[in-house]
């Protein structure tokens, strides 16, 4: 697996197909792994970089949660694009990806020919619990191991993956259990519990002039009022909600979710998607 040592860490990550570049950020429980469908779907089409954040190995664990917040998020997804020889791609990320593909989105507009933004915003409507509840898993991840994850794994927003998909669920299962309790830990208390309600981001949104898909699950209820609020302040948004779906819409509704970003691809390409008058 290649490996690309950018912003003082180490980054694993994979590319597949060849085309215009489209690049995907996974969530905090996720993996390069949790975007096989859209690798198998884009790859025909584009060339699809999908990388390991810090924190989750192969790439590189630092053991101090200084090291760990949205800002690294960022510079690290800026300068994996730019050691790849990359200088404008279409970015995509869910839940913390998400998070990271709006920042990335306001920060380097010039790298970004659209931004899907899929389930951000948790923890938005209520900071002080959710950074709170954030320290508290992340203290209970280095207190005992990989067995933390299994409370994660099965929260609210992740039932209807189970009810849809058993076999899917388990194999999102598998690959949590995976995950560094460390670097969970670290990334839990430097990039969830630390980074602002998206809500703070209201003017570099209105300022967005990148075409942008925002997508949510009717059931992924922290991220209902975040999304809308994205689509009021974004004016070049689209939003797209899926039915009877919780967090991981991506794995969830692979075929609904490649085929709306897909339609959006092609719409921006051709020069369709428009802004808000």
């Amino acid at each position: 697996m290649p490996i690309a040592h950018v912003n003082g860490v180490d980054l694993a990550y994979e590319e597949y197909g060849s085309g215009y570049p489209l690049v995907w950020v996974h969530e905090f429980a996720g993996s390069m792994e949790s975007w096989d469908p859209q690798v198998h779907y884009f790859a025909r089409r584009y060339r699809v970089i999908v990388y390991n954040a810090r924190g989750y190995p192969p790439s590189g664990v630092p053991e101090d949660a200084s090291a760990y917040s949205q800002n690294y998020a960022v510079e690290d997804l800026h300068r994996l694009l730019r050691h790849l020889g990359i200088g404008q791609a279409h970015v995509g990320g869910l839940s913390m990806g998400g998070a990271t593909t709006l920042q990335f989105g306001i920060r380097h507009s010039e790298m970004a020919r659209s931004l899907i933004i899929a389930a951000a915003g948790s923890g938005s409507t209520n900071p002080d619990e959710f950074r709170a509840n954030s320290r508290a898993f992340a203290d209970d991840l280095q207190r005992t191991g990989a067995s933390a994850f299994e409370g994660y794994g099965s929260g609210a927003t992740r039932l209807q993956l189970k009810r849809k998909d058993p076999h899917g669920y388990d194999e999102f299962m598998r690959l949590l259990r995976s995950h560094s309790p460390l670097g969970s830990a670290m990334t839990m208390r430097g990039v969830q519990a630390g980074r602002p309600p998206i809500f703070d981001s209201v003017q570099g949104m209105q300022s967005l002039q990148v075409p942008a898909l925002i997508l949510v699950g009717d059931e992924d209820e922290p991220c209902l009022e975040p999304a809308m609020f994205m689509k009021k302040h974004i004016p070049t948004s689209g939003l797209a909600m899926f039915p009877q779906s919780g967090h991981p819409i991506n794995l969830e509704e692979p075929a609904l979710f490649n085929a709306i970003v897909s339609d959006f691809l092609d719409a921006v390409e051709a020069g369709r998607w428009d802004s808000r008058k």
